[in-house]
C-alpha cells in the first residue's frame, strides 16, 4: 500500500494531514527495514525540520491502529515499526542492517496447535520473528 493510500485512510479517520505527519508516513511507508521511532524522527525530519518526537510517537501510534504498520520488537528493548504485510506474514530480521524480509509460514498452525494442546492453551494467533544477519551484510 502506498503512502497516499495511508494518507487517505488516515484522513478518513478524521487526522488531520499536516506536513509534519505527511513526512513520517512517507518515511515508514518507503522503508525496507523496521525503523525505531528515533530513525522515523531522524530520517523525517530531513523532510520537514520542524518535525517534533511527539508527531512522530502519535502518528506510529494511529497507524499501528489502522493496521498499516506493525511493531517489531527489538533485542533493546525498544520497538521498530515496519509496513504491514498483506495476509498472515512471518519475517526475518537482520541484526546488523535491521532489513526486514516478510515470509508465510502457513505450516506452522499445525504446531502452534500442538504446543497449545500440550500446555492447555487455545492458541489463535501467532506472530514469529526470526533475528540473524541477511546475505548482504554476510557478504560485507
Amino acid at each position: 500500500m502506498s503512502s497516499e493510500n495511508w494518507l487517505t485512510k488516515l484522513r478518513s479517520q478524521g487526522y488531520r494531514l499536516t506536513d509534519a505527519r505527511r513526512a513520517v508516513v512517507e518515511t515508514v511507508a518507503r522503508s525496507p527495514r523496521a525503523l525505531t521511532p528515533a530513525d522515523v524522527y531522524d530520517l523525517a525530519k530531513e523532510q520537514y525540520p520542524a518535525l517534533g518526537l511527539v508527531t512522530v510517537y502519535r502518528t506510529l501510534e494511529k497507524l499501528e491502529e489502522l493496521h498499516l504498520v506493525q511493531r517489531v520488537h527489538q533485542e533493546q528493548g525498544c520497538n521498530a515499526y515496519l509496513a504491514h504485510a498483506e495476509g498472515h506474514q512471518h519475517l526475518l530480521i537482520c541484526r546488523k542492517c535491521k532489513k526486514a524480509i516478510y515470509f508465510e509460514g502457513d505450516n506452522l498452525d499445525q504446531f502452534f496447535g500442538e504446543v497449545g494442546k500440550k500446555h492447555n492453551f487455545a492458541v489463535n494467533e501467532h506472530w514469529l520473528q526470526l533475528f540473524g544477519i541477511c546475505e548482504e551484510c554476510q557478504r560485507g
